[in-house]
């Protein structure tokens, strides 16, 4: 028997209702007591366990006989203020024997008919009904100017009942036998109609219109809708009939957490519908949260399909990669909603979270996905990663131990020190579980006490997420090393002695058993807290400079409170003021703010650029300046500087803030959208040694450079060089890396000794060589193409291309690429002319059949090429084209 199954066995004979507590079972079972934990954990995951909230923590069994979630019970899970509708509804269909006749209550576009068509689905699953029973839709307003043909509809009529009856014609009550009628704006049913109505809602029967003899029968649910007050619009002989009035709030009534799941689950739906992903920027879900809609949910999901199908459209004619919805593209009545009152925000950041840059809503997941600015705060992950990145290498252990002592200590120097500056530290409760957030607080007043100094918020906060981590690691039976364990312990005895005492705290409060490598990492924590006033200075001073009364203080002060910092800094030059004299007033506030540390200069006119280079020599500080100043770069520049990026790093960013916003300015004036190529160098010595292998690369090779750029990549710093490398690939087609050791990527590399002793060259000249071609195939292809424009064709192959390499999840060699490229080019050219087929394909039908999927998304990503070209690719094109792909993966 396993453990886990012993324990389990051992649980059922000690267990009662009270419970029984990991250590009786290990005491009962001679086990370890962590590992008992850990069992009791894991059955807690697998539903079979449930741990107890109290001290000592207490496991009681699971009960079995749990209900099935039932689609009501889903919508109340997730929309709080359909509660008491919910209810109602339950208990009307419920109701012995056929269920209880309903009115819905609620404005215009707040969802009762499909509320109506959620409680059908729950009658069926309680089997109140049966599977097929119909749920029928009338709206009565439909036939309002018309009462006769309105009561023919729902009763049915008899041949010459009126004029043009000329045969027996059934109503919808007859249709909707054994199921629900639903009928919406029943205010518009006449009085003559209502009568008719409670007829059969008392005796379940009703005659056709111009029946006089026999009665009919039906079991018909009644569920009705309107939008106005029942007293004064429906006959009180009517709605006493109805004995459950259901009232369905409007948008504005509902709260903000609500309103995001029904824009999350529109969202969803379209996913759906296109079949793709969608990304939605950040702003755009705050706007959709916030603005004013009019028309309730109705309006609210009709404009996420407008958007929706705006931004369809684009990535269809703009030739996009993916579906993406900015802010910058909404309606202006919606964007209205991102100027909505400041108390919004935080509610903002508990939905959506602060560093997300996009939503990402997929067809196939229930929660949605999030691309992030920043996620590198686990220093587990980056221990992993430096240890593997330092064996690779075969470097000594003392040496390793080495690297690894400044490397951790880098980390926490650098993870305090900007960390409260990143997050609310009063919004923390939002994302870290509260039992967690108890024992960090019991941890930081034991720690005060015992080091006898007051610690920062910082630390509270580190600690939060830190040990959140750390559980998170234990509970996936991850090991927890600190390689610098001993060091720490002699190095920082007296905080090393407190984090043990802290590790019974979180062994006691939150029963798990925590290694003693821990403590060295709590230990961290405490010792660099002292440390945090010194590192401060390293921070990147964002200075504003702007002609006019208050323009830069303006920005500034926009810019700090809408990241809820104050960090930036605005000084006003006014017009009448001489440039030397605002020169001198800035110098004035580097000296009284005694600014020691690297400077970032937004100014708005280009005479202020020079000024930087005079401060640079009189204060011994590196600075920038960036011209032509806007509150977005203010906004940019505050943000990454508060984050602990590099001055260079913060002035790139900044400089490239439009080209951020999702290529809402677009150059009219390039002639293609040519992705640069890129050879990194990556160091572990610093920036200056990769700087040395980049100038280096610029004798041995030979390339045009505004077609590749060779990027020196320093791997110090707290972002892993995998992070890094992604990021340069969104801008970059990156063709080979020169590194001192081997990175676990399919880019093709080269060692730091073949490039020194000039053996890479020849390789890597080849690579520039065949991509350089591959980029510049569009004046060739222009040359040989006479029915299509070869360079208009050559970016859409090549979108093609890479929508199949996607797909396939394959990354296809250049020289393939090239011949490919030419061969569809060739093709379009000749199918657009109205030339035949050159040759069949052999063994089309099995070679199909074989490749299945490859089919499948070879054939969908030529559908844009059929729409653009207005053509059709044949079957035979398709296959040739797929062998191509084939030959890919069996190289």
């Amino acid at each position: 028997m396993k453990r886990i199954e012993a324990v389990y066995e051992k649980l059922k004979e000690l267990g009662g209702e009270k419970g029984v507590s990991a250590i009786e079972i290990a005491d009962a079972l001679n086990l370890d007591r962590a590992n008992v934990s850990k069992d009791l954990n894991r059955l807690c995951d697998e539903g079979k366990v449930v741990k107890g909230k109290g001290k000592p923590v207490l496991f009681t069994l699971a009960k079995t006989n749990k209900k099935e979630e039932t689609i009501l019970d889903r919508l109340s899970a997730s929309n709080e203020s359909l509660h008491s509708a919910i209810k109602q509804a339950k208990a009307a269909v419920l109701y012995p024997p056929k269920g209880l006749h309903m009115l819905i209550l609620g404005e215009t576009g707040v969802g009762k008919s499909m509320f109506a068509g959620i409680i059908h689905k729950y009658a069926i699953e309680m089997k109140k009904t049966e599977e097929n029973s119909p749920f029928i839709t009338f709206n009565c307003a439909d036939y309002s100017n018309n009462p006769q043909l309105l009561l023919s509809q729902l009763f049915g009529s008899k041949k010459g009942a009126y004029t043009g009856a000329d045969a027996d014609k059934p109503g919808l009550i007859e249709k909707a036998n054994g199921g629900i009628l639903f009928l919406d704006e029943v205010h518009r049913l006449p009085p003559e109609g209502q009568e008719m109505f409670f007829t059969f809602m008392d005796r379940g029967t009703f005659r056709r219109l111009g029946e006089t003899e026999s009665e009919r029968n039906a079991s018909v649910l009644i569920v009705s809708a309107t939008t106005e007050n029942p007293d004064s619009t429906l006959l009180k002989t009517f709605t006493r009939r109805i004995p459950m009035v259901i009232r369905i709030p409007s948008l504005s009534e509902r709260s903000l957490e609500e309103r995001f799941n029904l824009i999350s689950q529109f969202f969803r739906e379209e996913t759906s519908r296109l079949g793709r992903q969608i990304r939605v920027s950040v702003n755009s879900m705050r706007a959709f949260l916030s603005y004013h809609c009019e028309s309730n949910v109705g309006q609210l999901k009709t404009d996420i399909q407008l958007v929706c199908a705006k931004a369809y459209a684009d990535f269809l004619s703009q030739d996009k990669e993916e579906i993406e919805i900015s802010s910058l593209e909404l309606p202006q009545y919606i964007k209205q909603g991102l100027y909505k009152e400041i108390e919004h925000r935080q509610l903002w950041n508990k939905l959506i979270g602060i560093n997300k840059r996009y939503c990402i809503f997929d067809e196939t997941k229930e929660t949605m996905l999030y691309d992030e600015e920043e996620n590198n705060e686990n220093i587990y992950e980056m221990i992993d990663l430096r240890v593997h990145e330092l064996r690779s290498k075969g470097i000594s252990s003392e040496k390793l131990e080495k690297e690894m002592e400044r490397d951790i200590s880098d980390y926490f120097k650098s993870y305090l020190h900007s960390v409260n500056r990143r997050i609310d530290i009063s919004s923390i409760e939002n994302f870290i579980d509260p039992e967690i957030i108890g024992v960090v607080e019991e941890i930081i007043r034991f720690s005060e006490e015992s080091l006898g100094r007051q610690l920062s918020e910082r630390v509270y906060y580190g600690m939060a997420v830190h040990i959140a981590n750390s559980i998170e690691r234990i509970r996936k039976n991850k090991k927890i090393v600190n390689p610098q364990l001993k060091w720490i312990r002699t190095q920082y005895s007296r905080e090393f002695n407190t984090a043990l005492h802290c590790l019974k705290i979180i062994d006691r409060t939150l029963d798990v058993s925590m290694p003693i490598d821990e403590a060295g990492f709590l230990a961290m924590f405490l010792a660099y807290d002292e440390r945090d006033i010194e590192d401060q200075k390293k921070d990147i001073n964002v200075i504003v400079i702007a002609h006019g009364a208050a323009t830069a203080t303006s920005m500034v002060d926009a810019a700090n409170r809408l990241l809820g910092v104050k960090y930036a800094v605005g000084i006003n030059a006014p017009l009448e003021e001489k440039p030397e004299q605002v020169i001198s007033r800035v110098r004035e506030y580097l000296r009284q703010a005694k600014v020691n540390s690297d400077i970032l200069f937004l100014v708005d006119m280009g005479s202020l650029t020079t000024f930087g280079r005079e401060v640079e020599e009189e204060f011994g500080v590196k600075t920038r300046s960036l011209p032509l100043v806007s509150t977005l770069h203010v906004i940019e520049a505050t943000r990454k500087a508060t984050m602990g990026y590099t001055l260079d790093e913060v002035y790139k960013d900044t400089f490239n803030v439009f080209s951020l916003m999702q290529n809402e300015i677009i150059d009219e004036e390039s002639e293609e959208d040519i992705q640069k190529l890129a050879v990194v160098t990556v160091c572990t010595t610093g920036e200056g040694s990769a700087v040395a292998i980049k100038n280096m690369l610029f004798k041995q090779l030979k390339f045009d450079s505004k077609i590749l750029e060779i990027l020196p990549l320093n791997l110090v710093g707290k972002e892993s060089i995998y992070s890094r490398l992604k990021n340069i690939e969104k801008e970059y087609n990156v063709i080979s890396i020169v590194s001192s050791f081997r990175l676990d990527s399919k880019i093709p590399q080269f060692s730091l000794e073949d490039v020194l002793k000039n053996k890479a060259a020849e390789a890597m000249q080849n690579l520039i060589d065949v991509e350089s071609t591959y980029i510049k195939m569009g004046d060739t292809l222009k040359s040989m193409l006479s029915a299509i424009d070869g360079k208009e064709a050559l970016k859409d192959i090549k979108r093609f291309i890479k929508n199949i390499e996607t797909d396939l999840d394959i990354k296809m060699d250049t020289n393939i690429l090239i011949g490919v490229t030419f061969h569809i080019g060739c093709m379009l050219d000749r199918v657009k002319a109205g030339g035949k087929l050159i040759e069949e394909f052999d063994e089309k039908d099995k070679f199909i059949a074989e490749n299945k999927n490859m089919y499948k998304v070879v054939k969908a990503a030529a559908q844009f090429l059929n729409k653009k070209y207005d053509i059709t690719i044949p079957e035979d094109e398709i296959c040739y084209i797929m062998s191509f792909f084939d030959h890919k993966k069996h190289v």
